[in-house]
C-alpha cells in the first residue's frame, strides 16, 4: 500500500512535496491522527451512517457557464473554432480574441436566485443532502475565496454563493456539501491560448494569450490577472495550424485528456489548489465533498487535502463523520473514501457504500433541453434511485439552473413529481439497507461511467429490493399492471415467510407464495415505480437464500 502511494507521487506530486511541511507549520493543513497516505486514510475512514441513510441528494451544479444557456463546457468550447458554442459566442458576445470566458464570468449575476424557495422544493422532492458547486473547470471560485482572486465576491454575482447555499441547506435540515473541479482547469483552458485556424481572423490569438494584469487598468477587472484565471501557457497550440480539423486534433492529442497531475514545471498550481481546498473546507465545514477526479489529484497534494478534511472532521465531530468522493478507485484506495460513478450504472450489489451522480439535463443549463423537452423524466429518476439504493448506493441528482438562478417550468414539474412519489413511498428508500440480492429482471445494465446514453429502459419484470425495520420492499421499475411473479422470492430460493403484502398508497394486495415464485396482484398500481411492502418473518438484510 505504501509503495503504491510513493509510485503515485510522480511529476508535480513529488515536486510539490516540500510545500506540505511548510503549510502544516503555518497552520494551513490540519494536523491530527490521519496522515496523507492511503493506508492512514483507509485506517481512519468509515462511511457515516447519515450518508447511508440519506440515499438521495440534490446538486446545484451552477455557475457562470449557465449564462449562455448552451450546456456543458462552454468555457472550453467557445475557443474551438467550428464548435456550435464558438459560433454562438461570436453571435452573442463577439470574437474570443476580444471577449472571452472571463467576460462571461462577469455576466453571471444570479439576479433572480431564491435559495430558500429552491431548497424548500428540493426538500419536498426528497433530498436529504444538498451539494453546491464550489469551483468548476472555469476556475471561478463560487465563494469568498481567500487564495484565489477570481471568485464570486469580486466577479459576477458579487455574492458568496457557497455560503448562502450552506445557510439555506442547513436551515432546511439538510446535510451540506461542496464540489471541487478546479484541479483540471489548467489543461481544460488551454484552447483559450489558441487561435482561429481559418477565416478573417486567422492566426490571431485568443484573449488568454494576450492579456495580463496591466491590461485591466480602468476596466471591470482592474487588479485581476487573467493568467491566474486561465492558468498560464502549459500546452499552447503552435503557430501554423491551417485548418479547424487540424486544430481540433492538436487539442485532442495534447490537452484533451483527463489529467490528474499538475501542469509540467508548475508545482505552484497544485500548491494553490491545496490552499483553496483547505480554505473551502475550513470556511464552510461541509459534510460532503465531491472531487471531480480519478482518485485524488496531484499525488501527495491530494492526499494531504483528504487528510486535512478528515482531521478537521475529528476536530468538529470527534470522529470522521464526513464523506469525500472520487472516481475510479483502485483497490488500495477502497475504504479511504466513497467511490462515485458519474452518469453510469452498476451491475452488482456493492459491499461498500457508493454514489452515482447524474442530471436531468446537461450539467450547465441548456435551453434546448427545455424547448425540445429532452429532460430525464421523474419516472426515470425514480427508477435510477431504486436501482442504486438496492445496490448499496446513493443518488446525487443535478437540477440545472439558469444564469439568473431560476429553474425552468419543466424542472419544476419533475421535482413536483418526485415529491408526490416520495410522499407515498419514501419509507422504502430513506434509512433502508440492501437485501441479500438487489433484485431480478431481464434488463442487463452495463457497469461503468458515462454510459447512460446507451440505456434503452427497464422492463415490467425488473424489480429491486430494500429492507428496513424488518420489512422487505419491492420496487417495480415499470408497473406490471397484472399478476407479477418474482422468482427470487419463491420458497425454493428464499427462506422468508410472508404474512401480508401491501401496495404503498393503496392497501393490502393478494399474494401467493409458492416454491417457484412470489406472485403479487399488481393489476391496480400507480403509474410510476409502484412499491410493495412485504411483512413476515426472516426478512431482514441478513436473510440468506436457500
Amino acid at each position: 500500500m505504501q509503495d503504491n502511494w510513493h509510485r503515485r507521487g510522480i511529476l508535480a506530486g513529488l515536486a510539490a512535496m516540500p510545500v506540505l511541511p511548510a503549510l502544516a507549520r503555518n497552520g494551513g493543513i490540519m494536523s491530527g491522527p490521519v496522515q496523507p497516505t492511503w493506508p492512514s486514510l483507509v485506517e481512519h475512514y468509515r462511511t457515516p451512517d447519515w450518508f447511508r441513510d440519506a440515499k438521495f441528494g440534490i446538486w446545484s451544479h451552477w455557475g457562470a457557464q449557465a449564462v449562455p444557456e448552451q450546456g456543458d463546457w462552454y468555457g472550453r468550447f467557445l475557443y474551438m473554432q467550428g464548435h456550435p458554442m464558438y459560433r454562438q459566442h461570436l453571435e452573442a458576445y463577439g470574437h474570443p480574441a476580444d471577449t472571452g470566458m472571463m467576460d462571461v464570468l462577469n455576466r453571471w449575476t444570479a439576479e433572480r436566485w431564491d435559495p430558500q424557495a429552491l431548497m424548500q422544493r428540493f426538500v419536498k422532492a426528497g433530498a436529504k443532502y444538498f451539494v453546491s458547486l464550489a469551483c468548476h473547470h472555469d476556475n471561478l471560485d463560487c465563494y469568498d475565496s481567500r487564495h484565489h482572486a477570481w471568485n464570486s465576491m469580486r466577479v459576477g454575482p458579487k455574492r458568496d454563493i457557497v455560503g448562502i447555499w450552506a445557510k439555506a441547506a442547513r436551515a432546511a435540515g439538510l446535510r451540506f456539501g461542496v464540489s471541487n473541479h478546479a484541479s483540471h482547469a489548467w489543461h481544460w483552458y488551454q484552447p483559450a491560448y489558441a487561435y482561429d485556424a481559418e477565416g478573417p481572423r486567422k492566426g490571431e490569438r485568443y484573449d488568454a494569450y494576450r492579456l495580463s494584469r496591466a491590461d485591466g487598468a480602468g476596466k471591470w477587472w482592474q487588479g485581476l490577472d487573467p493568467q491566474t484565471l486561465y492558468t498560464g501557457r502549459h500546452m499552447v497550440a503552435p503557430d501554423g495550424i491551417e485548418s479547424m480539423s487540424a486544430m481540433d486534433q492538436w487539442h485532442a492529442a495534447h490537452n484533451g485528456q483527463w489529467i490528474e497531475t499538475a501542469p509540467p514545471g508548475d508545482a505552484h498550481y497544485a500548491r494553490q489548489w491545496l490552499l483553496r481546498q483547505i480554505d473551502l473546507i475550513a470556511k464552510y465545514r461541509p459534510d460532503f465533498c465531491y472531487m471531480d477526479n480519478h482518485e485524488l489529484p496531484f499525488g501527495p497534494i491530494g492526499l494531504a487535502a483528504a487528510a486535512d478534511y478528515y482531521n478537521r472532521s475529528i476536530q468538529w465531530h470527534g470522529k470522521v463523520d464526513v464523506v469525500l468522493t472520487a472516481k475510479q478507485l483502485k483497490p488500495y484506495a477502497r475504504g479511504a473514501m466513497v467511490q462515485d460513478v458519474e452518469r453510469g450504472f452498476s451491475d452488482h450489489l456493492w459491499e461498500e457504500p457508493w454514489q452515482t451522480d447524474t442530471c436531468i439535463g446537461d450539467w450547465f443549463y441548456n435551453r434546448a433541453r427545455f424547448t425540445d423537452k429532452s429532460y430525464v423524466s421523474a419516472e426515470a429518476v425514480l427508477q435510477r434511485l431504486a436501482d442504486v439504493v438496492s445496490k448499496n448506493g446513493n443518488l446525487l441528482l443535478s437540477v440545472p439552473q439558469r444564469g439568473d438562478g431560476t429553474i425552468d417550468a419543466e424542472a419544476e414539474n419533475i421535482l413536483d413529481d418526485l415529491g408526490a412519489w416520495m410522499a407515498v413511498n419514501e419509507v422504502a428508500i430513506f434509512g433502508s439497507r440492501p437485501f441479500h440480492i438487489y433484485g431480478e429482471g431481464p434488463t442487463q445494465l452495463a457497469a461503468g461511467m458515462q454510459n447512460e446514453g446507451a440505456f434503452k429502459g427497464f422492463d415490467t419484470r425488473d424489480v429491486r429490493f430494500t429492507v428496513k425495520d424488518g420489512a422487505l420492499y419491492i420496487f417495480f421499475l415499470k408497473p406490471p399492471r397484472a399478476k407479477a411473479r418474482i422468482a427470487a422470492l419463491g420458497k425454493a430460493r428464499w427462506a422468508g415467510r410472508i404474512a401480508r403484502a401491501t401496495l404503498l398508497g393503496h392497501g393490502e394486495i393478494a399474494h401467493s407464495h409458492g416454491q417457484a415464485c412470489l406472485e403479487l396482484d399488481m393489476t391496480t398500481s400507480p403509474a410510476i415505480v409502484p412499491v410493495v411492502r412485504i411483512d413476515g418473518s426472516g426478512i431482514g438484510s441478513g436473510t440468506k437464500p436457500i
